[in-house]
């Protein structure tokens, strides 16, 4: 049981193999803590509904973004700050309007695999 901590190297294990296992594949605890934040974005439903307004529309304009939500511009373009600051979402400047988008990688592959298996 070569990955197990020290400080937990004590306890008993029924199949140690799979503990090293299971060990490797979960990776460091700062990963793990990277993924509850982003999970923790989604815990909203007004976030998740943007999320999800955004993977199927694209790129899409706050006060458009509060038609289809039912949120306020403001309620809105905090929850985008928010996802921005996160790294799950672009805005692009188009004239006056900044048209937000989903930015490709694990959110977008997630919210993919979620929509993708309720169809």
């Amino acid at each position: 049981m070569h990955l197990v901590p020290a400080e937990r190297a004590g306890q008993r294990t029924i199949d140690g193999h799979r503990v090293c296992d299971a060990i490797a594949a979960v990776g460091e605890p700062e990963r793990v803590r990277a993924w509850a934040d982003r999970f923790s974005l989604l815990s909203d439903p007004g976030r998740l509904y943007l999320l999800l307004a955004l993977h199927e529309a694209g790129p899409i304009a706050v006060s458009d973004l509060a038609v289809v939500t039912g949120m306020r511009d403001t309620a809105v373009s905090q929850a985008l700050r928010l996802l921005r600051t996160a790294g799950i979402v672009h805005g692009e400047k188009d004239g006056r309007i900044v048209r937000y988008r989903l930015v490709e990688g694990p959110m977008a592959a997630l919210l993919e695999h979620c929509v993708s298996r309720e169809a």
